[in-house]
């Protein structure tokens, strides 16, 4: 018999807050030894079946279906500053590419099962049962008009691309706070029919992005950030500009053409081209955000903020760096979890100066995503690396002293290199020739056993090509 009753809202959310402070082999006694639940999913699954008394399902309509609230568990990481984080997205419901273009965003599968939840947050620890993670937090999410007006135009992107034929070229970078993640193995099996296109498209699910959820344990743990400045004060501005990208751009073209110390003057602030974030502080100040504060909508939608300076023939003048990778991390991760596939999937907000006698020019704001097309290019890079890596095949030649090193890495395409590649490559990225990672297999030729930190680029012309000109 059931401790609650499934047809009250407030019954739920009273039973479901007992779990706080617990774990599912304390809140379920005995009868929780039965759980045999493997897998990923193997917490959420017994938490239903366990706690609440229901069989873990695939049913379209929400797990409460008399309150119209569907549950929902995910786990935390502990930062090194002991605050709590997201330790990944949450999964919703399966996108079904034949029946979703039938639908309206109010009338939808996905609004139906996920307006209304019901999060269980719980601490991930390595290598322990998961019947004995600590929940931390529990409570009920219903999204506000704001952020429901950025979700909305996401599911009608999602939504229109598979309109367009194009389900198997969605990516994450597409939206904001709503994604389509793939869902199961990267195998055939995966693969789904599309109803305008005889292209197959791996299987996807709709998912509220990690920042997001971010935003969410902060707003239900009474711990959202104040040093946080908002762009979109009320949800009429996107029905006015259309979408968030539309606003925020509008921002920017008032000031092009302009110096970056003419914006400052107009402005009223003072700023340094040179720091590091530069176009992060640039960008506050057109929005009235204060310096020392995030920008609300960017961190929940994990916006690449980037700028790019370009020559006067407007050529950037440098290629686009990313993190350092660690040669053992990359060779033990597949590419579907990779960090590089993360990096091109994102949504990038670039802003462009021109350098001039005057000094900087602003000259452009896009938001941009790498098409389908250029990721599969990327991951060709990708998979070179970590090939050279895992063989231990990196140098060609015995270094010689103060001349360049030169590496079977992937480099970008030039009048030099034929054989190189369009959209990105990988060269150095460490402070010198010693700052270094371990190597997981020695190299063939040195017998090294560390390497200097490298990173992946996205090439200059690329920048240029596909972004900046069009």
């Amino acid at each position: 018999m059931m401790e609650y009753d499934p047809k009250s809202t407030k019954s739920i959310l009273e039973y479901a807050q007992r779990l706080k402070g617990q774990t599912l082999r304390q809140a379920c006694g005995e009868e929780i030894e039965k759980a045999d639940y493997k897998g990923k999913g193997g917490f959420g699954q017994t938490l239903e079946r366990y706690y609440f008394g229901y069989e873990p399902n695939s049913n379209p309509e929400p797990d409460f279906e008399h309150v119209g609230m569907e549950l929902k568990a995910s786990p935390l990481k502990t930062l090194k500053n002991g605050r709590i984080q997201a330790k990944e997205r949450i999964v919703l419901n399966i996108i079904n590419y034949l029946d979703v273009h039938l639908e309206t965003f109010e009338t939808s599968t996905f609004w139906k099962k996920n307006s209304y939840l019901l999060l269980v947050f719980y601490s991930h620890l390595k290598n322990a049962d998961y019947l004995d993670y600590l929940i931390h937090l529990v409570n009920e999410w219903k999204y506000p008009a704001d952020d429901l007006e950025i979700i909305r135009q996401d599911w009608e992107n999602i939504n229109r691309k598979i309109q367009l034929g194009q389900a198997h070229e969605l990516s994450e970078g597409d939206t904001f706070y709503l994604g389509a993640c793939t869902k199961g193995s990267t195998a055939a099996g995966s693969l789904r029919e599309q109803p305008f296109n005889t292209c197959q498209a791996k299987q996807r699910a709709y998912s509220l992005k990690q920042g997001y959820v971010n935003h969410i344990i902060a707003t239900i743990s009474g711990k959202e950030n104040p040093n946080y400045g908002k762009i979109i004060q009320h949800p009429s501005v996107l029905q006015k500009h259309r979408t968030i990208e539309d606003f925020v751009v509008a921002q920017f073209e008032a000031f092009y053409g302009q110096s970056e110390l003419q914006i400052q003057e107009k402005l009223g602030v003072k700023l340094n081209p040179k720091a590091k974030g530069f176009a992060a502080s640039l960008s506050k100040a057109i929005f009235g955000i204060e310096k020392s504060k995030k920008i609300s909508e960017f961190e929940k939608a994990e916006i690449s903020l980037k700028t790019v300076r370009l020559k006067k023939n407007g050529t950037p003048k440098e290629d686009m760096s990313f993190p350092s990778f660690k040669y053992d991390e990359i060779v033990s991760t597949d590419w579907e979890n990779s960090k590089f596939k993360k990096i091109v999937e994102s949504k990038f907000l670039i802003v462009f100066f021109q350098i001039d006698d005057v000094g900087l020019i602003l000259k452009k704001v896009k938001f941009w995503n790498m098409p389908y097309s250029d990721i599969l290019e990327a991951k060709d890079v990708w998979d070179k690396t970590v090939s050279l890596v895992k063989s231990g095949n990196i140098l060609k030649e015995i270094p010689v002293e103060d001349k360049p090193r030169s590496t079977f890495f992937p480099k970008k395409l030039s009048n030099r290199n034929k054989d190189g590649y369009r959209v990105s490559h990988v060269r150095p990225h460490g402070r010198n020739s010693g700052d270094n990672y371990p190597l997981p297999t020695p190299d063939r030729l040195t017998g090294v056993t560390e390497y200097t930190k490298h990173c992946f680029w996205f090439n200059a012309s690329y920048v240029r090509d596909e972004i900046y000109l069009k």
